[in-house]
């Protein structure tokens, strides 16, 4: 006697079939950042955090006088050069270098609590013309400039600001909930 066919699936395949799809649906979620999380907004706001600690400690260490350039899209580090009297790029290291924002964002900085205008950098007819003095300055005694820099994305209520008191502690705050919820 012949037995007849089953059709249909065993409870295995249909298992298996609901994990490929939750790993599928999971790693779409994580891609197009259903999160909320600006990847490059903490990136850039973490990064200027810890080139600014860079530069405090190596303030103290070589008692020179720091300060960061910002303008609305890019930044750059200078240096106090007494002998000569001035601010001049400091450029000579690779981290240190002028770095621009990724597209769709820009910088807000506020100095005691007041709203500073950033102008775009005119250029230098000389590249020996002396710079113009920076915004935020790192003393040689690691005190600074106390300051709020905020990097906000371009159509989006995300943002990220670096905050510096005048002792010198820099913190990073976030608007997005999960960042917040990790720091706590």
């Amino acid at each position: 006697m012949r037995r007849p066919t089953q059709s249909g699936f065993t409870l295995i395949e249909i298992l298996v079939v609901l994990v490929i799809i939750t790993i599928v649906i999971s790693f779409a979620v994580l891609s197009i950042g259903v999160t909320g999380r600006d990847g490059a907004l903490d990136e850039e706001s973490r990064r200027i955090e810890g080139l600014l600690g860079l530069l405090q400690e190596r303030a103290v260490l070589e008692g020179r006088d720091f300060g960061m350039l910002i303008e609305p899209t890019t930044y750059q580090f200078v240096v106090y050069q007494s002998r000569r009297q001035r601010w001049e790029s400091f450029d000579a290291e690779r981290e240190f270098r002028r770095r621009e924002l990724p597209k769709g964002l820009s910088f807000e900085l506020m100095l005691d609590s007041r709203l500073i205008v950033l102008r775009p950098k005119i250029e230098r007819i000389k590249s020996d013309a002396p710079l113009t003095a920076p915004q935020l300055i790192i003393a040689a005694s690691g005190e600074g400039t106390p300051f709020r820099l905020t990097l906000l994305r371009e159509g989006s209520p995300n943002k990220a600001s670096v905050n510096a008191d005048t002792l010198g502690k820099i913190t990073v705050d976030s608007s997005d909930k999960s960042a917040n919820a990790k720091k706590t």
